[in-house]
């Protein structure tokens, strides 16, 4: 074979090889920019699924939200009335000197009752109240005068002047270890009554007013 021959079948081989190397190559940048745009539509799909449920979530808090709003009221905590009348007509046949609201002022209503017959001595004598404006004014009254009565009821106190109430002068007292809370003291001939609570010394004279 000659020379020439030689030099272009090498020639030929040489151009097959280059060929075949850019077609590879051009093949490669496809499959590579095929890839990319299979991974950006993934990509995007993904941020907008994600964007929509935070969207869509948005929307529910939203609408949570306002119902809340609209359909809200202040809740207020009934007050458990109850009847005493009837034990108080009882106490006061064991003990004279027992006294309670007649008539419970207007807006007013009992809550708690207790009387300790003399065979629980020290004889005492409880009712609770709560006001119209949701304050509390307790009475307590016992057949024991000494201070022993009024520590375990009112803890410490200090004196804060006197009350004239129905002609009657109460002491007033401020409790130390109750914060807001106040109370009307009157020590008689065997009995200590007691009428105390947040409610202030206006209610808690208004109070005593109608203790018959």
């Amino acid at each position: 074979m000659s020379s020439t021959g030689q030099g272009a079948s090498d020639q030929g081989a040489a151009d097959d090889t280059a060929a075949d190397t850019a077609a590879r190559e051009r093949a490669q940048v496809l499959a590579e920019r095929n890839e990319y745009r299979q991974a950006y539509r993934r990509d995007k799909a993904k941020s907008q699924t994600v964007g929509n449920m935070v969207f869509a979530l948005a929307i529910c808090l939203a609408v949570v939200a306002f119902l809340v709003l609209v359909t809200w009221r202040p809740h207020k905590e009934e007050v458990k009335a109850i009847e005493y009348t009837a034990q108080l007509e009882d106490a006061k046949k064991v003990a004279a000197w027992v006294r309670g609201p007649e008539p419970m002022p207007s807006g007013w209503s009992a809550t708690s009752v207790e009387f300790r017959t003399p065979q629980q001595e020290p004889i005492t004598w409880h009712l609770g109240v709560v006001t119209a404006a949701r304050k509390y004014v307790g009475l307590e009254q016992s057949n024991v005068t000494t201070g022993k009565f009024l520590g375990d009821k009112l803890g410490r106190t200090s004196d804060d002047g006197t009350a004239a109430v129905n002609g009657v002068t109460w002491q007033r007292k401020i409790l130390l270890d109750r914060k807001g809370e106040t109370a009307l003291v009157l020590v008689g001939a065997g009995t200590t009554t007691i009428v105390t609570g947040n409610a202030g010394y206006p209610d808690l004279e208004a109070f005593a007013s109608v203790l018959h």
